[in-house]
């Protein structure tokens, strides 16, 4: 705070950049494997600038249809042609762009990598394949994986093995990337380029603060020395999947640390939410309108930082309120 100061009180393009700011922005592109990157205040802002820069009336934008609200309303934005695809239905998908291949200039696929409410990967090996096929390109938000997901915890893109396939990365410093604020757009030079020029949550938002680039990058260079937490994560969602799925809970299939239990009644999953955070047990429970109505679920999000401990108590105590209330005998 006090070389940097606390604030910029400026915009990027004016005098709103330190050495920092274009340090993360090169990191986090060497992190997600591309060739550039740009610094946002937030990917709620990233996801809210990319469309409208880069596609017109004669595009179309074919979407998931659980793509995150951000992505959503930043569609909305530009004056493409737009068609949703049902979730993960590469058949849909499919049917979709047969249907735009000669109607559209250019046609750009949009997903999540991780929907968010249900802890699940977009198969993305599967879309960059029917992507080549179609001359599309794709773009996706990597915020809900970004750090844990992959063998080095750059994304879902890394877990499929399609890092050079996927040619627009949104994510957040937000979430597993220091929890703080801040997000980011990766891809071709070009496209960084034109976005650093003509987008206008950059243009018109003052830069992220020094003290939150500074503890990003920290963040960046732990995640690229040592998959340590990483590693950790993933065998703490192992165990609890596992322990919870003995224990008769009904839990969405998947691979990530988003672990929804899937409970049905709004009113069930509100109040084990609070029975669970008598036993200690901090959850949140999620029903309509977020989640479609009759799937109200608690969503559980797990971290490196839980012990072996912890993980017991969550599972025993998740079970001792789950007989209470008559989720599992």
């Amino acid at each position: 705070l006090d070389e940097r100061g606390f604030g910029m009180s400026s915009v990027r393009f004016i005098c709103g950049t330190q050495d920092a700011h274009t340090e993360l922005e090169e990191r986090m592109a060497a992190f997600l494997g591309k060739e550039s990157a740009i610094l946002f205040n937030s990917c709620f802002d990233a996801n809210a600038a990319v469309f409208e820069v880069l596609f017109e009336k004669e595009d179309v934008i074919i979407s998931d249809r659980l793509i995150h609200a951000s992505l959503i309303d930043g569609i909305r934005l530009c004056k493409a042609q737009r068609q949703i695809y049902a979730n993960a239905d590469m058949e849909d998908l499919r049917a979709k762009l047969t249907e735009w291949k000669d109607k559209a200039r250019n046609i750009a696929i949009v997903t999540d990598s991780v929907f968010s409410m249900d802890g699940i990967m977009a198969p993305l090996d599967k879309i960059a394949a029917l992507a080549k096929e179609f001359g599309a390109v794709v773009i996706t938000d990597e915020c809900h994986s970004s750090g844990f997901l992959g063998k080095t915890g750059r994304g879902v893109h890394e877990h499929f093995g399609v890092i050079d396939e996927i040619d627009i990365i949104t994510t957040t410093m937000g979430k597993a990337l220091g929890g703080a604020a801040g997000g980011i757009i990766a891809g071709p030079k070009e496209v960084i380029e034109m976005l650093r020029n003509r987008a206008r949550p950059y243009l018109f938002s003052n830069a992220v603060p020094p003290a939150i680039v500074y503890g990003s990058l920290e963040v960046v260079k732990m995640l690229s020395e040592s998959t340590e937490r990483r590693d950790k994560l993933e065998a703490n969602a192992k165990y609890f999947r596992t322990h919870m799925e003995a224990a008769g809970f009904d839990l969405v299939p998947g691979e990530t640390p988003i672990i929804p239990v899937m409970l049905g009644d709004a009113k069930l999953a509100a109040q084990m939410a609070n029975d669970l955070l008598d036993e200690g047990i901090y959850v949140i429970g999620f029903s309509f309108p977020v989640v479609p109505r009759g799937q109200a679920r608690i969503r559980v999000q797990l971290s490196a930082a839980h012990t072996q401990e912890h993980m017991e108590h969550a599972v025993a105590s998740f079970t001792k309120v789950g007989k209470k209330l008559g989720v599992v005998s």
